[in-house]
């Protein structure tokens, strides 16, 4: 809902209020982003200045109590006396100065779609504010739309040039100026393979830059980031998230003046930017994602994970289940023929998989990473036949068919670069430089994202493709900010020519792993691979950080084998489920290779997934505080739940253990089940001698046989309590001591895991 007062406007969703307004010389003034307020509470909210600081530029000299610097602004700029951060730079004649004024503003019922970049939709309706510079022929709207049961606000600007041409170089998505104290940010950081860890810092005088310069939105620093009081907890308190629907690079400052207000922005990269706007042109903002709660940070995930389900994910995929798939690549990588693929293939479906993906080497002279890239012919020699005989063998098996491509990036050592080498992107006069043995294609070129479309299009209608999975795995280098920009431009440009007309087709991003999780893609791909890094241990970090800004529906998480090629830990069969449970579940290992044992218990966790898959994919999701050594997560629709307990290391003389469960009705009577599964037999090494009624040798070959087929069981545990109960907590079975053991015992192990299922009774 859009209420206007006398010069003051208020966005109200179902439990925040947005507020601000005009003042006397028509800038736009913030006045509280947070609870439910009355547009009436304007006065009483706003920033109070009544008498002059010292040392402060007046607006107008006969004006001793206003100052720009002084004030909370919805949208700050420089030289008027704002020495806050600016929202927008842009250089006219050799001037900064700019000083937009309100001049009207109008409210349009539902969206407003935003030329060239993908955007949230779906709103009830949207707030323009329309400025005009008070001296140069610029105009600039704001941009409000409004999520009332989500809690979300998007915010974006657009600038328009009347005048001869300019040069910008800074325009944020947003600015919003808080007012309150001891405030702490937390945003996502990380590398390849270790992306989007959750980093907690105190907001102190001084300005906080969390950006990416890779071109890309970038594992070093995701675009989403929240700010709370230092006070608030998972479950209660102040909290305010901010998200980008962009895939470029961006940038975001949190600074505290030394007046307490806290100036927050985000928006594209301005470093290296300078982009000419000629008369008559308009440059556009990518659509910043603003949410607010005083129930904590697990409420504000809510919003944000209800916000991308319901209006940015798109395609027939939308709140669709997701198919359990086997991914070839962990298991064969480049060496690999069509008979491996489909013994592969065969195992997979007999275990209940869904899914067949043939990842990298399969077209050109694709066998290792050195060459092939731009190429689109399948290799012949690996798979007789092409891709469309083993496509159809795949869906006479009842899979599905999925396929890797990595489109944006060429290796010189293919027939593509030979035949059109001013395809790659490279900077003239200088020796290219090269990751991973490969340049970009310049997606600002026409023919460039045409030869993609034409290409990627044919493999998917030409073979019945069901799933792509579509990589990129470098970063951009030695290009500007505005080149950045076209080029971001035109990869949504290929992505909305393949994939809307195709909204049958699954379509996972991925960029390196996590490079490039952020909502612009989500836009085109239902689901983002997490990481590179298959290890649960690893995953525990990387998909809890992500789940403060991004549903486990978006999440591609898969198990793999032990010990992990990424950090050679070895970790149990269930613990890999129970993290890749919280996500969209695949499985990335040599099947062939699998005991007996193992694969029994992999059907059992394909089927018992299935069974609960739109609990775990679109669930509401809770992270709980680290307990010891345990990270605990839990979802629910309401009426039933999944809790997935994980130990990072065992300790001896372990302290008693509770299954805490949210979100269920406190009146009303649950059962709670531990998940079946079995526990290796050589977990237990030498103590088998005392509980076996024969002594054998525990590291011989009887023993080692026997580990193939059979497993000791988990304890299995169940209880019944109300929703009340659950929510304080219930003490679960003893853990195992080293005194002794029987059926009734929780074996943690390093690195083990437990799942309940709570259902209502």
């Amino acid at each position: 809902m859009i209420s206007v007062k006398d010069r003051t406007f208020l966005l109200d969703t179902e439990n925040t209020s947005y507020l601000f307004r005009i003042d006397k010389y028509n800038h736009p003034e913030h006045i509280h982003y947070g609870n439910r307020v009355r547009i009436e509470d304007a006065e009483a909210l706003a920033y109070k200045h009544f008498i002059s600081y010292g040392t402060t530029v007046l607006y107008d000299e006969k004006d001793e109590t206003y100052c720009l610097d002084h004030l909370p602004m919805e949208y700050g700029t420089y030289g008027r006396g704002d020495f806050k951060t600016p929202s927008i730079e842009c250089e006219i004649d050799g001037s900064y100065t700019l000083d937009f004024l309100y001049d009207s503003y109008e409210i349009i019922e539902g969206d407003m779609k935003i030329d060239g970049l993908p955007s949230s939709y779906g709103c009830e309706k949207t707030l323009v504010l329309h400025l005009k510079e008070a001296v140069k022929p610029l105009r600039l709207d704001l941009f409000y739309a409004v999520y009332p049961k989500e809690d979300v606000i998007t915010r974006r600007a657009v600038l328009y040039n009347d005048g001869e041409e300019v040069i910008l170089h800074k325009m944020m998505s947003c600015c919003l100026d808080l007012t309150e104290k001891e405030l702490v940010s937390g945003s996502l950081h990380g590398a390849w393979d270790k992306e989007t860890h959750l980093e907690e810092r105190e907001i102190v005088p001084g300005t906080l830059v969390l950006s990416s310069r890779t071109g890309f939105s970038s594992a070093k620093n995701n675009p989403a980031f929240f700010i709370r009081r230092k006070d608030t907890d998972e479950d209660h308190g102040k909290v305010w998230g901010f998200n980008l629907v962009w895939t470029g690079e961006h940038h975001s400052s949190i600074s505290l003046d030394e007046y307490g207000i806290c100036r927050v922005e985000t928006g594209i990269n301005h470093e290296r930017f300078s982009y000419p706007l000629k008369k008559g042109t308009s440059f556009l903002t990518p659509e910043a994602v603003l949410s607010y709660s005083d129930k904590g940070l697990n409420n504000l995930s809510s919003h944000f994970h209800h916000f991308i389900r319901e209006h940015i994910t798109r395609s027939d995929w939308k709140k669709k289940e997701r198919p359990v798939l086997i991914n070839s690549w962990e298991g064969f990588g480049f060496d690999f023929n069509k008979d491996g693929l489909l013994k592969l293939a065969s195992s997979a479906k007999k275990l209940g998989m869904e899914l067949f993906v043939l990842d990298d080497g399969w077209f050109g002279r694709r066998n290792s990473d050195l060459r092939g890239l731009g190429d689109y012919d399948p290799n012949t020699r690996k798979i007789p036949g092409g891709i469309k005989s083993l496509s159809k063998e795949i869906h006479d098996m009842g899979m599905l068919f999925g396929i890797w491509v990595e489109p944006e990036a060429i290796n010189t050592d293919s027939a593509l670069y030979e035949a059109h080498p001013e395809y790659a992107l490279v900077e003239e006069g200088r020796k290219p430089v090269l990751g991973r043995h490969e340049l970009l294609m310049d997606l600002t070129r026409q023919d460039v994202r045409d030869y993609i479309v034409e290409n990627v299009s044919k493999l998917i209608d030409d073979n019945h493709v069901d799933y792509i999975k579509w990589d990129m795995n470098r970063h951009h280098c030695g290009i500007s900010g505005a080149y950045d920009y076209e080029y971001i431009g035109g990869l949504y440009d290929v992505l909305e020519r393949i994939f809307t007309p195709r909204p049958h087709v699954l379509f996972e991003s991925c960029a390196s792993g996590g490079n490039r999780f952020d909502l612009g893609m989500l836009c085109y791909s239902p689901q983002i691979w997490s990481s590179d890094d298959t290890d649960p241990i690893e995953r525990l970090d990387i998909q809890k950080g992500l789940s403060c800004f991004y549903p486990q529906s978006a999440m591609g998480a898969h198990v793999s084998a032990s010990p992990h090629s990424q950090t050679l830990r070895k970790t149990p069969l269930e613990t890999r489920f129970a993290v890749a449970a919280l996500g969209c579940l695949g499985y990335e290992l040599d099947l062939g290779r699998l005991t007996p044992l193992e694969k029994s218990e992999i059907a059992h966790q394909v089927a018992y997934y299935k069974e609960n898959r739109a609990l775990f994919q679109y669930g509401d999701f809770y992270r709980f505080p680290k307990e010891e050594d345990y990270e605990c997560f839990e979802v629910t629709d309401g009426k039933k739940a999944a809790a997935v307990k994980v130990r990072r290391s065992v300790h001896a003389a372990p302290i008693f253990d509770k299954l805490l469960i949210k979100g269920l009705d406190p009146e009303k009577i649950y059962s709670i089940t531990s998940r079946d599964h079995n526990h290796t037999i050589d977990s237990f090494g030498h103590l088998l001698q005392h509980a076996l009624p024969v002594k054998v040798n525990t590291d011989g070959s009887l023993i080692k046989a026997v580990g193939r087929i059979k497993g000791l069981s988990a304890a299995k545990q169940e209880y019944t309590a109300s929703g009340s109960a659950l929510e304080n907590g219930i003490l679960l079975d003893n853990l195992f001591l080293g005194t002794g053991y029987n059926e009734h015992l929780r074996i943690p192990l390093d690195y083990g895991s437990d799942m309940y299922l709570i259902k209502e009774k």
